[in-house]
């Protein structure tokens, strides 16, 4: 359960972040590609095997950690472009909601995570929870043709984190994990970086200290939500029983919602609504439900 806590704590530094980089308008997407790199970096020197680095693509995880990098830095695009056309409130709805997607998988893939009443109960709870909590009442207008970018993303952040358990269930034991998040983390920082090629803005953005400072630490608080992530469904407790994925990626969700709301309350001032303190109750509830399963 501690790798759990730590990567809640890892997602909820990078809310933390995103949240510094919006109030001092620092450039979020040179950020981004910095945090790629230093990800990038911590995987390697986590990594105590021998890698020969012409034949890693021989080994079966490769593919996903290819597909799931260039997920990434595709999905950040889509959060960022949805935010601006149909509106940041429906974009984290969408985005969190998202979490239906990977329980549902864990649950077909895992012959162990069996869906009983009791964590049926917790996960419904929990879609509640995130609906509620992330809720924000605010004037809507926008294309409805432009729904279709939510739903995408929705698509898009489901996708990644199946594709992750996938991985994880298959192919990605503690001892490959530093290997594999090195290949995801590069493969987000190169199509970072052919981005911002295509796009002609200067590289030396990406050496300015601002950017360099920010993007360490997002790189770093990034790194930790993956690594801890997959640390806590590879987790086997005294009597070798892991964590059904279903628990894991429900309290997890859950979690990160609970800690950004209490540190939006507290570092950023910001306002709740009743709805969004029923969310966070329910949340715990949920939380308790799924914990006992």
């Amino acid at each position: 359960m501690i790798f759990l806590v730590f990567s809640i704590l890892s997602s909820a530094a990078i809310y933390i972040i995103f949240k510094y980089l919006d109030r001092f308008k620092i450039n979020t997407f040179n950020v981004i590609i910095i945090n790629y790199i230093t990800a990038t970096i911590l995987g390697l020197l986590l990594t105590n095997t021998q890698v020969d680095i012409f034949s890693i693509y021989k080994n079966a995880w490769f593919p996903y950690s290819i597909i799931i990098g260039v997920l990434f830095i595709m999905t950040f695009v889509l959060i960022a472009k949805s935010s601006q056309i149909v509106g940041i409130a429906i974009t984290s709805v969408s985005n969190k909601m998202s979490v239906i997607i990977p329980i549902a998988v864990s649950i077909i893939i895992d012959p162990l995570d069996v869906l009983t009443n009791f964590k049926a109960l917790g996960i419904i709870l929990a879609i509640l929870a995130v609906f509620l909590s992330v809720y924000r009442k605010r004037k809507v207008e926008f294309d409805p043709r432009k729904i279709y970018l939510p739903i995408i993303l929705f698509l898009s952040m489901g996708l990644v984190d199946s594709i992750v358990k996938y991985a994880q269930h298959y192919y990605v034991a503690d001892d490959i994990l530093p290997l594999f998040t090195v290949i995801l983390f590069a493969m987000s920082a190169i199509a970072g970086l052919v981005t911002k090629f295509l796009r002609k803005t200067s590289f030396n953005e990406l050496l300015d200290i601002k950017i360099l400072l920010w993007g360490i630490g997002l790189g770093i608080s990034n790194y930790g939500s993956i690594y801890f992530l997959i640390k806590a469904l590879n987790y086997k407790n005294s009597v070798g029983n892991t964590l059904d994925g279903s628990i894991v990626f429900g309290i997890n969700n859950l979690g990160v919602i609970a800690l950004s709301v209490i540190i939006g309350l507290i570092v950023f001032k910001e306002k709740f609504l009743k709805i969004n303190w029923i969310g966070i109750i329910i949340s715990l509830l949920a939380i308790y439900i799924l914990s006992k399963t």
